[in-house]
């Protein structure tokens, strides 16, 4: 298992699988590097590189739960370059993990040859932030993985319509360990206490300002169709404000993408050849 350590000290988690152009792959707020395994096997071509975020996956929890902010996590990843040796790399943000990409965009832009936003932009909806509230800290109802897949499709269905159980089945293995006492997070459930305390003390920085930072760099953004966390509105500013971003909608997809679709792929690859 590859890691390293942060200068204060956490243990974190990493893989860095391939050779040639990097693509660093950064997870959502509650998930980790798995979510990247339906990506992976179609970019074989490249240096692929995913972080579990501290709290996240196989990365040490962090006994200071406001530590788990943009601007902690965001210095993680600056870290983790340094740490592999890395000058510049494109940056495939899913959710949290695309807010961090803004944030690197604004502290070390010299350090990014390219973004690509998965379901995520500078304004979080209403909605989708209700839906994360409601289910972040909690474990799962179901006692096997089996089960969680079931609940799992039965839940996304509206947003993820088709999707067959199998996938799901993959889905929960990356969100869940499988115990003998049942199914525990793949994160720290302290998370939920981050998320109240750093809205109760708007602790939460301007994320517009951050994406003012992504205007000098090759910008690909993906909005799943069904999403309820990036809308249409959000995305059309975004086009205003960095007219030479692209972007692309994923059909019969939520929050997030999977990012092995046709669409996904191929606006993946479009700006990773502007960022060669």
């Amino acid at each position: 298992m590859s890691t390293f350590t942060t200068s204060d000290g956490k243990r974190l988690h990493y893989t860095d699988t391939g050779k040639g152009q990097p693509l660093l792959c950064l997870a959502g707020l509650t998930r980790n590097g798995l979510d990247f395994s339906f990506l992976a096997p179609h970019l074989t071509d490249l240096r692929l590189i995913t972080l579990d975020s501290r709290g996240r996956g196989a990365s040490d929890y962090d006994a200071d739960f406001m530590n788990y902010n943009v601007l902690r996590e965001g210095h993680d990843v600056i870290e983790l370059l340094d740490h592999l040796g890395l000058d510049k790399v494109t940056v495939l943000g899913t959710s949290r993990g695309g807010l961090l990409a803004m944030a690197l965009a604004a502290s070390v832009p010299g350090r990014l040859s390219g973004v690509i936003l998965n379901d995520i932009g500078p304004v979080v909806g209403a909605r989708g932030i209700a839906r994360i509230m409601d289910y972040v800290g909690k474990k799962p109802r179901a006692k096997t993985l089996d089960a969680a897949a079931a609940d799992l499709k039965v839940a996304m269905e509206a947003e993820f319509p088709g999707v067959p159980l199998s996938v799901w089945r993959q889905q929960a293995e990356y969100q869940y360990l499988q115990t003998e006492a049942g199914l525990e997070l793949r994160y720290d459930p302290a998370l939920h206490k981050a998320l109240l305390e750093q809205a109760a003390t708007g602790a939460t920085p301007d994320m517009w300002m951050f994406f003012k930072a992504l205007r000098a760099l090759p910008l690909g953004v993906l909005r799943g169709a069904n999403s309820d966390i990036l809308d249409h509105e959000t995305l059309e500013e975004m086009h205003r404000r960095h007219p030479g971003m692209i972007s692309d909608e994923v059909p019969d997809r939520g929050h997030v993408p999977f990012l092995d679709e046709p669409e996904s792929l191929a606006l993946i690859r479009q700006i990773l050849e502007q960022a060669a």
